[in-house]
């Protein structure tokens, strides 16, 4: 297998795709895994190999002749992984964690714990790492609310006022391009908010004059959006999101002008985000 710059893990994620589709353009080469090597959906010009960070057996031949990779949270494996990419040389591991590992009860949040096995595992290695630590997702937002907007109209939500700071997945992608090719980022942990504070409903608002229409929003009991929830996203982040939009009534969110500090490139905004996934939502 020829030798690579890059090595793009998650390559059809939410994040991932960003990644791979700036290392292609800008980077190369780049090589991108996924649990099988069909080209189709990938960005043309990248080497694709079958690649899954819980068989160990398949990662040295993803990680041969790699210089960099990009990678997500997966516990486990995540020793084999270690092993595989200083094996093969790898230099630097560009982490997709989460803003969980910093909160006061990190060891009793599943979410938080799996990140931090994995942020250990490359603290103790012989790798050069660069962690990404965002707060809330604004592609959450395709799980809490994409069904009932297209099908009913609405939305539901215990705490409409509650604020958060969503993070666009194309800032994610920006900064861990910058991270795995330009120097100073090395043994860094990036926490990364978005640019502004918004509550549920605003957010909600956003996404209705992005597809240009009135979306109404029902106020419902916590029991009832856990419920709801549950139908649409993993089990292990119901209780993070619900917890989440409760502090969102207690405080203020952090807001964040990294990503314009660190990329020359301000912040998207929910509106932003609302607008590229406006075809999610009709």
């Amino acid at each position: 297998m020829s030798a690579t710059a890059s090595v793009v893990f998650g390559a059809r994620g939410n994040v991932g795709r960003h990644v791979a589709a700036a290392l292609v353009a800008q980077h190369g080469p780049v090589r991108l895994t996924g649990r099988a090597p069909d080209p189709a959906g990938f960005p043309p010009g990248a080497q694709v190999v079958a690649a899954d960070l819980e068989h160990s057996e398949t990662l040295p031949a993803a990680l041969e002749g790699a210089e960099r990779v990009f990678l997500y949270a997966i516990p486990d494996g995540i020793e084999e992984f270690v092993a595989a990419a200083e094996t093969a040389g790898v230099r630097h591991v560009v982490l997709l964690s989460s803003g969980a590992v910093l909160q006061s009860e990190a060891d009793q949040n599943p979410i938080a714990r799996a990140h931090r096995i994995v942020e250990a595992a490359l603290e103790k290695s012989d790798l050069a790492w660069t962690f990404i630590r965002p707060g809330m997702f604004a592609t959450n937002a395709l799980w809490w609310w994409q069904r009932s907007i297209r099908e009913e109209g609405r939305v539901r939500m215990p705490y409409p006022e509650a604020r958060t700071a969503p993070v666009h997945e194309r800032d994610m992608a920006a900064l861990a391009v910058t991270a795995l090719t330009e120097p100073g980022h090395r043994r860094r942990a990036y926490s990364v908010w978005g640019p502004e504070a918004l509550t549920l409903r605003q957010q909600v608002q956003r996404i209705g004059a992005a597809i240009g229409q009135e979306i109404a929003v029902e106020v419902v009991s916590a029991d009832r959006a856990r419920a709801e929830l549950s139908e649409t996203m993993p089990a292990i982040g119901v209780e993070a999101v619900l917890a989440g939009w409760l502090a969102g009534t207690e405080a203020p969110p952090a807001v964040s002008t990294f990503i314009e500090e660190v990329t020359g490139r301000p912040g998207r905004t929910f509106a932003d985000w609302a607008t590229d996934h406006a075809h999610d939502f009709r």
